[in-house]
């Protein structure tokens, strides 16, 4: 299947640079899954009324660390930039790195007199996996040198929080589970009172999310494994819906992929587990009913995920119809509700 299948044209001015003022003010097009009916205008605020009693949210609860660091290569001086993205186990993290070819095994990266790390391996794709050597707790040494990893096409936020769910709780992203960007406190108060429930795992986003695509063919495409876990209460409240024939929606693709990873002869199981599923046209979906998503990169992975959910063509089609309807895309841009 080739990449091209999965290209489209957006002008750089559709682009969201910052967040809507209100959380639930975005736009949200309703997507049939089935590929019949046309998409419809909607705001996010009106997900209540869009959903059924007894349909089953499915939420991401990662929390974004401050993982883009700066710091000097302690032999020569220069400059290196740093993103964390998944500890492999403690203190030993895989990270991007720029200038990559400057770093091999055994050099050291400074960033203060207490927080270093050490290159203990060389991976491909500009990765190296380093040892955290630092005296206290890492988060504090995070927050005072770090700053949250904004996608490269936002040029700045005026306020972090922004980058965060509302039910953001375990730290350890590289990026935001942007389709949570949308809810608030009186969301989920409507979603109760309507009948829907909420289930939280966590996945913590890493390169197997943003990854681009660099084959023609995407079938070659390798997807990098992400952590995700989910809990006893979790399941046996997954499970119960699925014995019940309730709709289980995703609320973004990690908890989309997190899901569709986990189950296994019908059932959930809780744990923590690793990931590298790649969902593309053709995938037959065994966990989920619809999905809660933002608008994604061309010939990107997510877009290809979206397009296995409901139809190739069709998909492209409510795309060209967000950006004649002047939607706003990408992590701070609007939403889709696709059932």
């Amino acid at each position: 299947m080739k990449l091209s299948l999965f290209d489209y044209h957006l002008d750089t001015h559709k682009i969201a640079q910052h967040p809507s003022e209100k959380r639930d003010h975005s736009k949200l097009l309703l997507v049939d899954k089935k590929a019949i009916i046309p998409p419809k205008d909607f705001m996010f605020y009106d997900l209540p009324e869009l959903l059924s009693r007894d349909d089953v949210l499915v939420i991401n609860n990662t929390k974004v660390i401050p993982a883009r660091l700066f710091g000097k290569k302690a032999s020569t001086g220069a400059h290196i930039e740093i993103l964390l993205l998944d500890e492999k186990s403690p203190n030993i993290y895989h990270a991007m790195t720029k200038p990559a070819k400057k770093i091999l095994i055994g050099d050291d990266i400074i960033f203060s007199n207490t927080f270093k790390m050490k290159c203990i391996d060389i991976n491909d794709d500009g990765i190296r996996t380093y040892q955290l050597i630092y005296e206290g707790i890492l988060i504090e040494h995070l927050e005072a040198l770090g700053k949250l990893p904004l996608p490269p096409y936002v040029k700045a936020l005026n306020d972090d929080e922004r980058y965060q769910t509302i039910y953001a709780k375990h730290l350890g992203s590289s990026a935001a589970p942007t389709a949570g960007l949308h809810f608030t406190k009186d969301i989920f108060k409507q979603l109760k009172e309507k009948g829907v429930h909420v289930i939280e795992i966590t996945l913590h986003v890493g390169l197997g999310t943003f990854k681009p695509v660099q084959t023609d063919n995407i079938t070659e495409h390798h997807m990098h494994e992400e952590t995700y876990v989910i809990n006893e209460d979790a399941v046996e409240k997954l499970n119960q819906a699925r014995q019940k024939n309730k709709r289980i929606i995703a609320v973004g693709t990690t908890s989309l992929r997190a899901l569709e990873s986990n189950i296994e002869d019908g059932l959930f199981k809780s744990g923590t587990f690793q990931t590298s599923i790649f969902i593309y046209p053709g995938y037959e979906f065994k966990a989920i009913q619809g999905l809660i998503t933002n608008f994604h990169l061309p010939k990107s992975t997510l877009l290809m995920l979206v397009s296995a959910l409901t139809e190739r063509t069709y998909m492209l089609g409510c795309y060209q119809h967000a950006i004649d309807h002047d939607y706003r895309f990408f992590s701070f841009g609007d939403a889709m509700l696709i059932i």
